[in-house]
């Protein structure tokens, strides 16, 4: 069973902020398969999906960001899952402009704080991470405020398409590896630079 958990805060008034991109993104692949995230167990919503011949488990944990990690051990020790092969976590990425998004198979946290906890809860870095971009066009004094505020209308497109590309980034992890999506979904964005 593959795990692919998005990151957020539960609660409707946080729902459509930048720092729910990975539950956003998951309600978009649940969306994309027909189900509903809406099961209860290991401290998140959960839906079971089917992508090719992958089995996985969507996951929206409700621990709040910064303790994602309690969740996420719960489900690779339910699951018996081996994060770096299993494991997809999306979240929100505040140093990369709204619309990117970037695939990586490892690395720091770079400070936030879901990221965090769940390299702590786990004892790795070793666990593919889908990085949805949610930086403001202008440099904000309050990071944490802007990532905690209502999503403005004019958002709304850049917002959708970059949910339907990480909806079909998962799908490619899941089909054919975390490599072939990187060259596909990071190298589209070098493209688009040019």
């Amino acid at each position: 069973m593959k795990l692919i958990v998005g990151l957020g805060n539960p609660g409707i008034e946080y729902q459509f902020t930048p720092h729910n991109m990975g539950f956003l993104a998951i309600d978009r692949i649940a969306e994309k398969h027909g189900v509903r995230v809406i099961n209860r167990h290991c401290h998140s919503l959960t839906a079971k999906v089917k992508v090719g011949e992958v089995e996985a488990l969507l996951a929206k944990p409700e621990t709040f960001m910064n303790l994602s990690g309690m969740a996420v051990r719960e489900l690779v020790g339910k699951y018996e899952a081996d994060p770096a092969k299993d494991l997809v976590v999306l979240y929100d990425e505040l140093d990369f402009p709204l619309g990117t998004l970037r695939i990586r198979e490892r690395g720091s946290s770079a400070g936030h704080n879901g990221l965090e906890s769940i390299m702590g809860a786990l004892n790795t870095q070793e666990f593919v991470r889908v990085r949805l971009g949610i930086g403001p066009e202008h440099k904000v004094r309050d990071g944490a405020g802007y990532v905690l505020s209502q999503f403005k209308k004019a958002q709304y497109e850049t917002i959708d398409l970059v949910l339907d590309r990480a909806a079909d980034a998962v799908e490619v992890i899941l089909k054919e590896g975390v490599g072939r999506a990187m060259n596909r979904f990071n190298q589209r964005e070098k493209d688009d630079e040019v």
